[in-house]
């Protein structure tokens, strides 16, 4: 043991010894050990003489000390175990909701179990519903004057849709495109009247005008949908070009998404010609036509239809995997480790796959079994300590973050655990790839004061390489803690081609790079739960991200808004920015957006599209719900 000396004071650092002078032009001194230690930090003078005792005695309490320690052991076998279980095919692919998905949670909590951790209440499942599908429902029909079509032949429901009906004639409307920048001069809804009408729009966009680099940022299907609906529509057919789909595929809805509010049917060309009859032309000289450089009038068609959609949301349950380490002396605080371990299942059209037309299992041995392996590793190391840290350690393995954040926004919402008894929050996603230099990645430390400092103190520079980014908010895990103003680290290696795709599989990670990143992680982790005063949260940046078009038009209220989806009819602010637009006109976190400009708002998709129409400097209404009373503010964007 290391002496008290004037001028000197006591710190803990696990697993090895650390010395450092300030007066010695920041000599450090590191050496790695077993034992959990007590070591000294000069904060004062030192002489040539004393500073050789100091060294010797460093050097001498290492001897005496190296074989005190931990048995437990972060182990590439171990990791390459776990990981290779959890990306094999007996999970197929970990879908959230789906049965692969519970068998992982099971082989979780059993692994959990053998590494000598409890359950944090009950069982250690935390059970919440999800939606995870859709499918077509038995009330879909579609007729024109009279003539009736087949759904899955003809025509088929869109997952957007609303559960409704729609007697009425046809306005072709081209691509459906209405910018509202100053930069494109194209309106596909200019001289028509919609209301309440059919609106037949071209999926996709016209290549071949110069100007359709521009149109590309606003020719998703949702988005045509809604430029109709506020001009008036009632519903929309969606149809694609022979330039656009040569195959013409009429694929069934599978992805869950969030009601347009109208009916939204996807039809076959053919179909689309009957509509047509008798207008002003066929689909293909149409698209032609639509193509064309400011050639974009919309008509009205001679048909009248009468179609009925229905899509039928289905729901499952799925688990976050909820374990700790208790306390000792401060055992109310917590230290949460997340990582989440659902991914993309088989893949397929709607799962996020960046190969859509396959389906295939996607493994995700990185993304994410390689953070679920380290922090049941770690997990193992920490629970083998000779004495319990000070406060309690919660290890929690998110499901449906592949889904929008869900198990994470779900165990901040629902655990009960006040958000300022949380030290800190560390999220493990894709660490299992770490490259050449041995990179490791670490965001949030802008999140509470002296985090980077805290990080890099217990670096060892020759084993990893570290990048910092300040920000809180990222696309993990981490963001629903940062979002409750709780400190957050998130560690990891970096994309790579391989992601989202059924080729991210075992033999591909660096099992030794994740235990350089295990042996990090460990000193941090001690020092956030046995530290005396806990960390002081502080913002870094935004508390959500910026969708495409307000990240291209700059506009933004200042709000993290609920993306999980919590509240029908409106959007819950979970998060209001001090400063920013929201917060100088009165908007108050909790508040439930539910109209902007007298426009409603029902839902996440809504609320971006009516930022989209906004313009710098203007003055909006926004209407909020509030404790069922209902506001009104006014905000200076």
């Amino acid at each position: 043991m290391i002496k008290s000396l004037p001028g000197w004071q006591y710190r803990c650092f696990p697993g090895r010894l650390f010395y450092e002078c300030p007066s010695m032009e920041h000599l450090r001194y590191k050496y790695h050990t077993s034992a959990y230690q007590k070591i000294a930090i000069f904060v004062g003078t030192i002489s040539d003489t004393m500073r050789t005792v100091l060294i010797i005695s460093l050097a001498i309490s290492i001897t005496a000390c190296a074989c005190t320690g931990n048995k437990a052991a972060i182990t590439a076998e171990e990791l390459t175990k776990i990981t290779g279980e959890l990306a094999s095919d007996r999970f197929s692919g970990r879908g959230t909701g789906t049965g692969g998905d519970s068998l992982a949670a099971l082989y979780i909590a059993k692994e959990f179990q053998k590494a000598g951790v409890e359950p944090f209440t009950g069982t250690g499942f935390q059970a919440f519903v999800v939606n995870v599908a859709a499918e077509a429902g038995a009330r879909n029909r579609l007729s024109i004057d009279g003539t009736e079509y087949s759904m899955g032949i003809d025509f088929m429901p869109l997952a957007l849709t609303s559960n409704s009906s729609l007697e009425a004639p046809v306005v072709f409307c081209g691509y459906g495109l209405l910018p509202s920048g100053d930069t494109l001069h194209r309106n596909d809804f200019a001289g028509v009247d919609l209301s309440g009408k059919w609106a037949l729009i071209l999926r996709g966009y016209p290549e071949s005008d110069p100007e359709s680099e521009g149109y590309a940022l606003l020719s998703s299907d949702r988005l045509k949908v809604l430029n109709a609906r506020e001009n008036g529509a009632g519903g929309v057919f969606l149809v694609s070009g022979e330039k656009w789909d040569v195959a013409d595929n009429l694929d069934k809805p599978s992805r869950n998404e969030s009601s347009a509010g109208i009916p939204v049917i996807k039809v076959k060309r053919s179909l689309a010609d009957d509509i047509l009859k008798g207008s002003s032309g066929v689909l293909a000289e149409l698209e032609e036509k639509a193509a064309q450089p400011k050639i974009h009038k919309g008509f009205i068609t001679a048909a009248s239809v009468s179609a009925e959609a229905e899509v039928v949301k289905k729901e499952a349950f799925t688990s976050n995997v909820v374990m700790m380490i208790s306390g000792e002396s401060i055992a109310g605080e917590y230290v949460i480790i997340g990582a989440h371990y659902d991914h993309l299942g088989l893949g397929g059209p709607g799962s996020s796959s960046r190969n859509p037309d396959t389906v295939a299992v996607h493994y995700g041995a990185d993304d994410n079994a390689s953070g679920v392996a380290l922090m049941i590793e770690l997990a193992e190391k920490l629970a083998a300590l000779r004495e319990r840290p000070a406060r309690t350690i919660l290890f929690v393995a998110f499901s449906g973050e592949e889904m929008g954040l869900l198990g994470s926004k779900h165990f901040v919402e629902n655990t009960g655990i006040d958000p300022s008894a949380v030290n800190l929050m560390i999220n493990l996603d894709m660490v299992g790839r770490m490259k050449e230099g041995n990179g490791l990645q670490v965001a949030g430390v802008g999140t509470a004061a002296g985090l980077r400092d805290t990080v890099m103190a217990y670096a060892d520079t020759t084993a990893v390489s570290l990048s910092f980014t300040s920000e809180g908010y990222g696309p993990s895990d981490h963001s629903s803690f940062y979002g409750k103003d709780i400190p957050v680290l998130s560690l990891t290696t970096g994309a790579h081609l391989d992601y989202h795709t059924p080729f991210d599989t075992p033999d591909k990670l660096n099992y030794e790079g994740m235990v350089k990143t295990g042996d990090l992680l460990f000193s941090i982790v001690i020092s956030a739960a046995d530290a005396p005063a806990r960390l002081a949260f502080t913002e870094a940046g935004p508390k959500g991200p910026a969708g495409p078009m307000t990240r291209r038009r700059g506009i933004t209220l200042g709000i993290m808004p609920d993306f999980a989806g919590n509240v029908r009819d409106g959007l819950r602010a979970d998060f209001v920015t001090p400063g920013k637009p929201a917060a100088l006109g009165g908007m108050l976190k909790g508040d439930i957006i539910v109209a902007i400009d007298e426009k409603p708002v029902g839902n996440i998709e809504d609320y971006m599209f009516r930022l989209s129409q906004l313009k710098p400097g203007q003055r909006v209404t926004v209407e909020v719900m509030r404790n069922g009373e209902r506001e009104l503010l006014l905000i200076q964007l």
